[in-house]
């Protein structure tokens, strides 16, 4: 049985927060607003809990789950490394509608998916998400529709489509016109956009001094 609470009521934010962190320390699965569209997320170092997210969505292990960080400091324990071209862009972007494709530190004991020894990191612009990120750490977080719908902009349009697979909802309100994060690949020696969503091309090339153009 799911429960959903109203966040922009305090005590709705502060009861859901809670719950909503208890939920993912437990394994189970939370809904909550994001700058770009509603996710569905999970504790990120539990496999179990993934699985069931993408059991949630109908999406098999070859799309793998994004990570939502709370902080700008926390990629350093969950990359390999941090290249200055990555440093720059987080200091221009975040939090906000920038995901970035790094090499996952070796020693992590996570699934995330076919990541292929890479993990795809954002933080971003929501105050609920940014509690709860810093609440319960890094969080493997989806959009939360069923695989081949539309990404929901309301956490009512989210229980409309995931229903009691997810334990908790968490409602910050409509997220506005959806609008997905851009995603740079930084594994390669020359960034690549794998995805144009919310900071462009040219926004992008100010920042790292490099023409920065789309994978062909």
């Amino acid at each position: 049985m799911s429960t959903a609470y109203d966040c922009n009521r305090p005590d709705g934010r502060e009861s859901g927060l809670a719950t909503a962190a208890n939920t993912v320390r437990a394994g189970g699965l939370v809904v909550l607003p994001t700058d770009t569209v509603y996710g569905i997320g999970a504790n990120a170092f539990d496999p179990e809990a993934v699985g069931a997210l993408l059991a949630a969505k109908g999406r098999g292990r070859d799309m793998p789950v994004p990570v939502l960080v709370g902080s700008w400091s926390t990629i350093d324990g969950l990359v390999q490394s941090v290249p200055q071209q990555a440093r720059a862009l987080v200091e221009a972007f975040w939090p906000g509608g920038l995901s970035l494709i790094l090499p996952q530190a070796p020693s992590l004991a996570w699934d995330l998916g076919d990541t292929r020894g890479t993990v795809n990191l954002r933080m971003p612009l929501h105050p609920v998400a940014l509690d709860l990120l810093r609440e319960v750490g890094p969080m493997a977080v989806s959009s939360a529709n069923r695989t081949g719908n539309p990404p929901p902009a309301t956490a009512q349009q989210a229980q409309d489509q995931l229903g009691d697979s997810v334990q908790v909802y968490l409602d910050g309100g409509p997220t506005g016109e959806p609008v997905a994060s851009t995603i740079v690949d930084l594994t390669q020696a020359t960034p690549r956009v794998l995805r144009q969503g919310e900071i462009t091309l040219e926004q992008l090339t100010e920042v790292l001094g490099v023409e920065v153009e789309p994978l062909a």
